[in-house]
Order: C-alpha cells, then sequence, then structure tokens
C-alpha cells in the first residue's frame, strides 16, 4: 500500500507544476525553440481575427440599420453667389444653378456607354459599391495610367444627390451605406439618370443636357459618340479636362478621349467599326458667359475667383454650388472711370477701317493700392461676354523698357564688379553712375567730355531707351540677381523669360495686375504687398478662408534704393505724358493731368523697343496703375507688330497708354 501511494505522487506533484506554470496566451510559445518560438498557433491566429470580423460586422450592421437614405431635395436646394463691391454694394448675383434634368431616353445609348467606360464598367453587374473598382483605380494610378473612377456610379450619385462634398471618414462611410441601399430601392436606369443629370462637367453646367448645350450648343439627345466620349472625359475633373483651358488641358483632354472611345470597344459597348470613324477630336466651342457677367463685371468675377481659390484651395465645382458671399476690393467709381478712360483713347485713336495696322488692337489694366495691394479696378477688354481673355491678369505680352527699373534696383542694390582685381569685389552703383557699352563705371573727369552716348548716366539711359547700357548692366550685376528683385518686388517667376541676354531689356511677360504691384513696391519705398481683390468670404454666415487677416508688409528693397528709384521713375514719367499729348513733345492736357495728381513715378516702352506691344505704369503713393496695349488676330495667340498702330506721331503705339494712364487718374 505505501508502495502504491509513493508511486501516485509524482504524477500528482507534475499536474500541479503543468497547471502552476500554464499562461493565459501561450507567446513566445513555451517548447519551441528558435524563430519557431515566435511564430503563432492556428488557433492564436484565428481567435483575435474572428473577433475582428465579428466585431466589425457588427458594427456595420448596426450603421446600415441606423443610417437612412436622406432626402434628396435638401441637397437640391442651392443659392447664389453675390458679390460685393469695396463700399458693400451688391456687384452681382450668380445663381440659378445651370441644370436642365432630362430622361434617360434623352440621352443617347452611345453616351451612357461612355460614362459607364469612363467611370464604373460594372455598373450593370455591381451592388453599388467596389472593392475591386478602387484597388484598380489605385493600381492604374500608381502606374501614371488612364483609369476608371474608384468609386460607382452609384456611389458619386449618392455623394452629388444626398451627401455634401467633404473628404471625411464619416462621409464616406455613409456614402458606402447609402449606395448599397439605393442600389436596392432604384433600377440602374434610376441611378444613372440621376448620375447624368447631378454631375459637375465644368463652365458652370451641372448635368449631360447642360454640359451639352455649354460645349457644343446642343441638346444632349444629339451627342454623337465621339461628343459623347468628350463630355464623358470631363468627369475626371473638368478643371483639368476642358480643352479650353490651355494646352495641357487639351492634351489631357484628347488623350482621356481617345481612352475612352477604346475603352467601350473592349468593354464590348461599341464595335471596332463604329470606333474607327471618330478619330478627329470634337472640338467644343469657345466658353460661353452668362450676361449678367458683361462688360468689366466678369474680368472682375475671374480675378476674385482666382484669389479665393488661391487662398481656400476652393474648386471651380465648390464655388458653382453656390451660396457664397464675397466681398472685393474692386472700387465701382474707379472701374468705371478706367473703363472710359481705355474705350476713350481706343475710340479716338485706333481705326481698323482707316488703317489695317489697328486690327486686332487690344487694351488691358490694372490700379493697385501701394499701402496693402488692393486690387481698386481692371480693365480686362471690351466685354467679357464675347472678349473671354482677361487682358489685366494675362500672361504673354512682353513688357519691354518698363522692366529695366528691376534692372537699375538690382544694381543699386548689389553693385556691380570691380573693373580691376578679381571681380569678386563689387562697386557701388548709383543712378547718376556712367555706364559705358562694354560694361563697368565710367569716371565722368576720366576723359573731361562728361557723358555722351557712349556714356550715359543710368538715369539718362532709363529716359532715352537705352536698350545696350541696360543689358550688360543686368549681367554684369548677375542675370540671377535681377530676377530675384523683380520676384522680390512682386513679379511672378512663372511670368519671367530665360536668362539670356535679352532678359534685362523685357522679354518677360507679367500681367498688368503684377506690374502695377511691383511699381507699387517702388512708390512704397521698398514695403512690398501682393495683390489682392477679396476681403471676406463667408458661407451661412460664417467666414471662410480668413481673407480679414493680411500679412504685413514685406521688405523687398532697401528704402533708400527704393526712393531712387522712384526718383528716376518721376523724370521717366513727366517725358511719357509729354509725348503722349499728341506726338509734339508739348505739354499739353495729358502733363497737365500728371501736375493735378501730385508726384508720380512711371515706367514705359520706347522708341528702341522692338516687342510686340507698349506700356505704361504710373504710380503715386496712392495708386499704381498699369496700362498694356498690343494687337492679336481672333483665336490666334500670337502677337501682331505695333509699329504702325494708330498712324504717325504713335511712337509704335507707345502714346496710347500713357495717354489713357492721363484720362484715367484726371478723371473726377
Amino acid at each position: 500500500m505505501s508502495k502504491h501511494r509513493s508511486t501516485l505522487r509524482p504524477s500528482r506533484r507534475r499536474r500541479k507544476e503543468a497547471v502552476a506554470g500554464r499562461r493565459l496566451i501561450d507567446y513566445p510559445r513555451r517548447g519551441r525553440r528558435g524563430f519557431r518560438r515566435w511564430l503563432p498557433s492556428w488557433r492564436q491566429v484565428l481567435v483575435p481575427l474572428t473577433l475582428v470580423v465579428g466585431g466589425l460586422s457588427g458594427l456595420f450592421a448596426y450603421v446600415y440599420a441606423t443610417v437612412d437614405i436622406p432626402d434628396e431635395n435638401a441637397a437640391a436646394r442651392q443659392e447664389a453667389n453675390v458679390y460685393y463691391w469695396s463700399d458693400g454694394t451688391q456687384m452681382v448675383s450668380l445663381g440659378a444653378l445651370n441644370r436642365t434634368i432630362v430622361r434617360l431616353s434623352d440621352v443617347p445609348e452611345s453616351a451612357q456607354n461612355a460614362v459607364i467606360a469612363a467611370e464604373n464598367e460594372s455598373f450593370y453587374r455591381d451592388s453599388g459599391v467596389s472593392f475591386q473598382g478602387i484597388l484598380r483605380a489605385a493600381a492604374s494610378t500608381a502606374q501614371g495610367q488612364e483609369t476608371q473612377g474608384g468609386s460607382t456610379i452609384t456611389q458619386q450619385y449618392v455623394k452629388n444627390t444626398y451627401l455634401s462634398q467633404e473628404q471625411t471618414v464619416s462621409r464616406k462611410v455613409k456614402e458606402f451605406v447609402i449606395s448599397l441601399k439605393v442600389d436596392r430601392t432604384k433600377s440602374k436606369q434610376e441611378i444613372l439618370q440621376g448620375y447624368l443629370n447631378t454631375s459637375w462637367f465644368g463652365r458652370g453646367a451641372y448635368g449631360i443636357e447642360a454640359a451639352a448645350q455649354a460645349y457644343y450648343g446642343i441638346p444632349a439627345k444629339k451627342l454623337d459618340p465621339s461628343q459623347g466620349a468628350m463630355l464623358a472625359a470631363l468627369l475626371k475633373g473638368a478643371e483639368l479636362y476642358d480643352p479650353s483651358g490651355g494646352r495641357k488641358n487639351h492634351e489631357r483632354a484628347v488623350d482621356r478621349w481617345k481612352w475612352i472611345l477604346d475603352r467601350q470597344v473592349k468593354a464590348g459597348l461599341m464595335d471596332r467599326a463604329e470606333r474607327d470613324k471618330y478619330r478627329t477630336f470634337p472640338e467644343p466651342r469657345r466658353q460661353s458667359t452668362s450676361t449678367s457677367l458683361g462688360g468689366q463685371t466678369g474680368y472682375l468675377v475671374d480675378v476674385a475667383n482666382k484669389y479665393i481659390k488661391q487662398r481656400t484651395l476652393l474648386t471651380d465645382q465648390e464655388l458653382a454650388r453656390g451660396g457664397y458671399k464675397i466681398h472685393t476690393t474692386f472700387d465701382k467709381k474707379r472701374v468705371e472711370q478706367l473703363r472710359k478712360a481705355v474705350e476713350g483713347v481706343l475710340e479716338k485713336n485706333i481705326d481698323p477701317k482707316k488703317r489695317s495696322a489697328d486690327a486686332g488692337v487690344q487694351a488691358g489694366a490694372a490700379s493697385v493700392r501701394p499701402s496693402d495691394g488692393a486690387v481698386l479696378a481692371l480693365y480686362g477688354g471690351p466685354d467679357a461676354t464675347q472678349h473671354f481673355l482677361n487682358n489685366a491678369d494675362t500672361f504673354g505680352v512682353p513688357v519691354g523698357s518698363a522692366f529695366k527699373p528691376f534692372v537699375l534696383a538690382s544694381a543699386l542694390e548689389h553693385g556691380v564688379p570691380s573693373s580691376g582685381g578679381d571681380g569678386r569685389k563689387r562697386q557701388e552703383v548709383t543712378p547718376d553712375s556712367y555706364y559705358g557699352e562694354g560694361g563697368g563705371l565710367k569716371d565722368e573727369s576720366s576723359d573731361g567730355a562728361g557723358p555722351d552716348e557712349s556714356h550715359p548716366t543710368l538715369r539718362q539711359a532709363l529716359m532715352t531707351g537705352g536698350n545696350a547700357t541696360y543689358s550688360q548692366l543686368g549681367r554684369d550685376v548677375g542675370l540671377e540677381k535681377v530676377r530675384d528683385t523683380a520676384v522680390g518686388t512682386g513679379l511672378l517667376k512663372e511670368s519671367l523669360a530665360g536668362l539670356d541676354q535679352s532678359f534685362p531689356v523685357g522679354t518677360s511677360t507679367p500681367s498688368a495686375i503684377r506690374m502695377a504691384g511691383a511699381y507699387a513696391t517702388f512708390a512704397n519705398h521698398g514695403a512690398q504687398n501682393d495683390p489682392y481683390s477679396v476681403t471676406k468670404l463667408l458661407k451661412d454666415g460664417t467666414s471662410i478662408g480668413g481673407f480679414e487677416s493680411r500679412a504685413k508688409a514685406r521688405r523687398a528693397l532697401d528704402k533708400n534704393v527704393a526712393d531712387k528709384v522712384a526718383e528716376v521713375l518721376r523724370e521717366v514719367g513727366e517725358k511719357g505724358v509729354d509725348g503722349a499729348d499728341g506726338g509734339d513733345g508739348a505739354v499739353g492736357a495729358d502733363a497737365r493731368t500728371a501736375e493735378r495728381v501730385g508726384p508720380f513715378l512711371a515706367g514705359r516702352t520706347g522708341d528702341q523697343d522692338r516687342l510686340k506691344s507698349a506700356w505704361f505704369i504710373g504710380s503715386t503713393e496712392k495708386l499704381s496703375t498699369a496700362v498694356t496695349m498690343f494687337r492679336m488676330k481672333p483665336n490666334e495667340p500670337q502677337l501682331l507688330p505695333m509699329s504702325d498702330v494708330g498712324g504717325d506721331g504713335s511712337q509704335r503705339g507707345n502714346a496710347f497708354p500713357a495717354r489713357i494712364w492721363a484720362d484715367y487718374m484726371g478723371a473726377r
């Protein structure tokens, strides 16, 4: 008996030891060696996975049960965008929504197929959502290929009709759940019809009917397969694929159009013979503008919208949804005065019937307040509903000798290399320094003759043209330094020409707004303010974008440098308005106007300029205004010669911008 008990005791002891040493989770795993200790068992994988899947399934079931399909009419309510003058009075109200509801039967099957091929090939087979589509879109994007949309047509319809455009996790979850429910409660035809009627196609057009009118001037039912494919391309982003948006836009649109047609063949939605009929891109008509945007209003709204998008990242589509209150810097009285000044000079002096050289003459102008950069007025062209290029805010017109003050400012600030030594030392430059054709500062007393044509002062060279002098000066100062000075005063880097021999004499193409702003830096003693056009943006009573708070002026130039340039430009201005009064040099009405507005500084193009443009920029401490004139054939970007514009005495058209400025400043 005692022997039997002794044989049982070790077994009980081992069981007790095993229970005592057992862990809740055997990880790292006991009884394994090396890396195998860190490999979980199938139970250790399966149990937590089951818990996660079960938890997510329960959560999804809860969300599916609690999220209902909203009232689509609530999302359909739209408000106009209202723009205000600087004094708070209303400029224009833009609404209502450009949308015409059509039945699916009024949309050609080819256009329907183009949209399905572009956005959701499996539309008629899926359940309203598609994980496969999301993965396919992500993979194609990573490979730089054309893609279908990541969201299904049903999801996009739900977003357009029931939800906001915000990109949040909660909104995406709602979109997913509502899409499943909509797919169960509506037919595919109803969903496709709703999607085609609510989608954004650009040019202010919501829905395919408005888009067909905006791009081709026809109802949707008359769209051919090629036009339908072009409109389907816009669904990827009208701001990038509207062919009228520039060369890059046009290239993207053509590539996307080809891809959609080919995709229809691959998906069995179009046969190859039909596809081969469409080898020429269906160019849409030029963009039309609402008549409420006639005159200068369209240009003002264009500039305000660009500024809003820069500051807030709002898109054209989001702005077009309406409901915004936009307070601008535009002064109603000054806008009208500028319009009258421009059109008065053009009507009096430009006559295409009399002179063929006057054909295609255009003007642009802009006024900026130096103290803070507010854009107070602009002239973008004769009528924004007919002339779609905003001449006040476009790149492409060379600025000529009006660029030379930036060269002078850079020279005053940085000096030029010493004529002797290793070139690393730099000599100080003043406006009254003599500068030879071969470069280098000249001593007036070195030959006892004083200044002559080969040794003008920088002041004299700026007033008389001095292309050779300023071209050499720019190279000596350093073209990079000149460019940096121009950018620092307010010009945009992308508007500047390449750094070659002609760069210092004005081959760059800044806008009138930016030239007015840059000259304002000289008038403001070297303190620079970026031009701005919106003071307040409201949505549902809430301020957006922080437009009320503006950055303080930035020191762009030493005050002494800016004031010296301003001093020289005052002399240039007096000469400019003298020559503008009929071409005989006599001090007349224009010069008297200049005297009334007080001390001002100005830059202009001159007789030595061979560029196809004429400029005059006149600035006081209260107002800086740039005026440009050029020639261009309709629908062609190339500039035409200005040499005979306005007949004899027009100084290659250079007299007219100065006359416009003087008439504008003399208005009361």
